[in-house]
């Protein structure tokens, strides 16, 4: 077995991970657009890389994100807040069509890519919640059909 070496702070010596789960403004299914999709991904990466929270699993169904971070020393609205307004700002810039007018076609007009409401609870059962995160829509790089409640009818 490895041996592991548990983050170390001035106070306080472990591990927060938490599950989250993000949603998309308005319901619009933009994460079935794999360019989006995938951009998303690496700007969840690069922000954890730049805000140094440990990021797990990331899995995406067409319109939400899961995910499986260690908090570190921040609070769940510092997280949120982190990861949320890195990759909308990136998605925005890299994708202004996306914040065109409604009548030309764009999904947010003038308004925020994610919903202000998210999800972050600590996993009661890590391996679970790793499964459900994998078996998302598009989850670990791969396109199929969403599997969600039949992992809890096990």
């Amino acid at each position: 077995m490895k041996n592991y070496e548990l983050p170390r702070y001035s106070s306080c010596v472990g591990e927060a991970w938490m599950h989250g789960m993000f949603k998309v403004k308005f319901c619009h299914p933009v994460f079935d657009n794999k360019e989006i999709r995938e951009y998303s991904k690496q700007l969840f990466r690069e922000a954890c890389e730049k805000y140094n929270i440990k990021i797990s699993e990331l899995g995406f169904d067409n319109n939400h994100v899961h995910m499986l971070v260690d908090m570190g020393l921040r609070s769940r609205p510092e997280i949120a807040k982190l990861l949320k307004g890195y990759t909308a700002k990136k998605l925005f810039q890299k994708f202004p069509e996306l914040k065109k007018p409604r009548n030309e076609g764009g999904k947010f007009w003038n308004s925020g890519f994610w919903n202000p409401s998210y999800y972050l609870e600590s996993p009661k059962d890590m391996a679970r919640i790793i499964k459900y995160i994998r078996n998302q829509k598009y989850g670990l790089g791969k396109d199929k059909e969403q599997k969600t409640l039949e992992i809890y009818a096990s």
